[in-house]
């Protein structure tokens, strides 16, 4: 699994739509609980520890975590377009093809260190083609709300089931005996992202001018912002580590 965005921050901006500390500050402990939850996933896989069964665990925990993250991605886009309206859409765009070719590591990666679970469309995959579709859903209001549960809805019943053809898992339509290390497909994940989208403004409103002044707090919105390279090196920090030891993982 996995989650990440960044919150675009430019010169000038509205005073009520601030770069805002307890968006920062969630998606700090949100990565964080993030990062230790790959981390037990790769370790188990590759036998360091023994991982019991757990539903809440290996299911809900990890749902959890990466709803919170595309929830607030959502909102942190709504922030940023009331900032700054003008050049939004190119913005994206920029971001997206950016978001593209560290989705393509990420694939390249895990075809090399774990050819049996390969990301083909993990969280950056999904951030990368979301990126060129918010943009036609963030002037809208009612129709994000109603887009975005509608979408997740739909998610719940195609993750109940399996299809016998393989092109549209980037969509939700999961092929018989897929498997993945991070799976993100755009039905459901769209569906929150919009959610979010449609609760930034009220976020915005209730959190603005929220302050946090202690060092604590401090790291975990400096995570927050750096949320997308704490992402990009993680894994790869581990697995180094886990060659550096001695450990063989082929």
């Amino acid at each position: 699994m996995t989650l990440p965005s960044e919150q675009e921050h430019l010169s000038k901006p509205l005073s009520k739509y601030d770069r805002i500390q307890a968006i920062d500050l969630v998606r700090g402990v949100d990565i964080i609980l993030m990062v230790l939850f790959n981390y037990s996933v790769t370790l188990s896989y590759f036998g360091i520890i023994q991982a019991q069964p757990n539903f809440l665990y290996w299911r809900i925990f990890p749902i959890s975590i990466a709803s919170i993250f595309i929830f607030l991605s959502g909102a942190a886009a709504r922030i940023s377009f009331e900032n700054h309206k003008e050049g939004f859409g190119k913005r994206y765009f920029t971001r997206g093809l950016k978001l593209l070719i560290f989705a393509a590591f990420v694939t390249m990666f895990t075809s090399i260190f774990v050819p049996e679970r390969i990301i083909y469309f993990g969280i950056l995959h999904f951030f990368a083609a979301s990126s060129f579709l918010v943009p036609l859903f963030i002037k809208y209001n009612r129709l994000n709300l109603v887009a975005g549960l509608s979408i997740a809805a739909s998610g719940f019943y195609l993750q109940q089931s399996e299809f016998n053809f393989p092109y549209l898992f980037w969509l939700g339509f999961i092929p018989r005996g897929f498997s993945t290390f991070d799976y993100f497909p755009l039905i459901p994940w769209l569906g929150v992202l919009l959610l979010g989208v449609y609760s930034g403004e009220y976020i915005a409103g209730k959190t603005a001018n929220i302050r946090f002044g202690n060092r604590l707090a401090g790291k975990f919105m400096f995570l927050g912002k750096k949320s997308l390279t704490v992402y990009l090196v993680h894994q790869p920090i581990l697995i180094i580590l886990l060659l550096a030891t001695g450990f063989k993982l082929f």
